[in-house]
């Protein structure tokens, strides 16, 4: 099996556990603050793999590590954020459609920040998944495309595709460290949790001051602290936090295996497939012809996308033991013209 199509497994197997963690997220988004929901998914997971660490062992990063690590916990945090916040309004496929715009940005954010060269086939393959974007947001007078900026959620979903982007592309620069995934993905959760923490405080005041002022407030809280519910919620966190570690986990192990974060940018979008049919099997949505042709675009463009990523992985190989035959024969011709 050739690296891109391991890299290929790694990546649908991160993208169909975010589709789960999308999920719980919708359901807990509706008993829990953001600040909370946000701080327990990246604390968690830490915790978990901090804890698995400590059988094996654990590298503290580098001075140079810190840096990528530091930048992509601010992306996280910030996509978290605008994410969970639009998740509130907009529907599980709406929120994820908006979300999953991300890989759009990673070829010119690399281009910005690193001067990595994007393939002509790349921009192709994000243009087509991006006509499937477009399709699937279902109809556009319903879902009100045009004006889309001026609807809060919406922009809050678009830049939760930004931040995400960012956070790849940060991701895949921290995947070429000397740290495991399993390490790197455990000191940027903590990082990123400890981003959150003074958001915990400030909504917690303000959370508290509504309960004691309002009647309705401790209506809430009992409701929330009912066994039932923490029972709920607990099972929710514990699920949350598994496929949070899981899908940060194969995506590292996906970027190691490939040249640029854009091969794989067109995959990122299987994320929204695996979370249609969540829709369709817990919220009985019925999908139209224009968002069924939006998902066979995808399909279609995640598939030829790894084809041709292959392909050029392949070509580049072929390359590689020319080049090396050449300059060999040149010092041999150097060396006997010198003598």
């Amino acid at each position: 099996m050739s690296d891109i199509t391991k890299a290929t497994v790694f990546m649908l197997l991160s993208t169909f556990s975010l589709s789960l963690s999308g999920l719980l997220a919708k359901y807990l988004s509706e008993t829990m603050t953001i600040s909370l929901l946000s701080f327990v998914r990246f604390l968690l997971p830490s915790l978990f793999l901090f804890f698995f660490l400590a059988f094996y062992k654990i590298t503290q990063p580098s001075r140079e590590m810190w840096k990528p690590l530091v930048m992509r916990a601010i992306f996280m945090v910030a996509c978290q954020w605008c994410f969970l916040t639009a998740l509130q309004t907009l529907t599980l496929v709406e929120g994820i459609v908006l979300f999953s715009t991300g890989p759009l940005f990673i070829p010119l954010l690399e281009k910005l920040m690193f001067g990595t060269k994007v393939h002509t086939t790349t921009v192709i393959c994000l243009g087509v998944t991006f006509v499937g974007v477009v399709l699937m947001a279902g109809d556009w007078s319903q879902f009100e495309f045009g004006s889309t900026f001026f609807r809060p959620e919406l922009l809050l979903g678009l830049l939760a595709g930004v931040f995400n982007s960012g956070s790849q592309v940060s991701l895949y620069r921290a995947s070429k460290t000397s740290l495991t995934p399993a390490e790197l993905n455990a000191w940027t959760f903590l990082v990123a949790a400890i981003f959150v923490f003074p958001m915990i405080a400030v909504t917690s005041l303000s959370s508290a001051a509504e309960v004691i002022g309002n009647d309705r407030g401790y209506e809430a809280l009992a409701t929330l602290l009912s066994i039932d519910s923490i029972s709920w919620i607990g099972f929710g966190v514990f699920g949350l936090a598994l496929f949070t570690i899981n899908t940060q986990i194969f995506r590292s192990k996906a970027y190691k295996l490939v040249d640029s974060g854009s091969q794989l940018a067109p995959l990122i979008f299987t994320n929204m497939l695996f979370s249609a049919l969540w829709q369709i099997l817990f919220f009985d949505d019925v999908f139209s012809t224009q968002q069924l042709m939006g998902i066979n675009l995808i399909v279609v463009a995640s598939i030829t996308n790894t084809l041709l990523a292959k392909r050029h992985s392949k070509a580049k190989t072929k390359q590689t033991p020319r080049g090396t035959i050449n300059e060999i024969a040149s010092s041999v011709l150097g060396s006997a013209a010198k003598s």
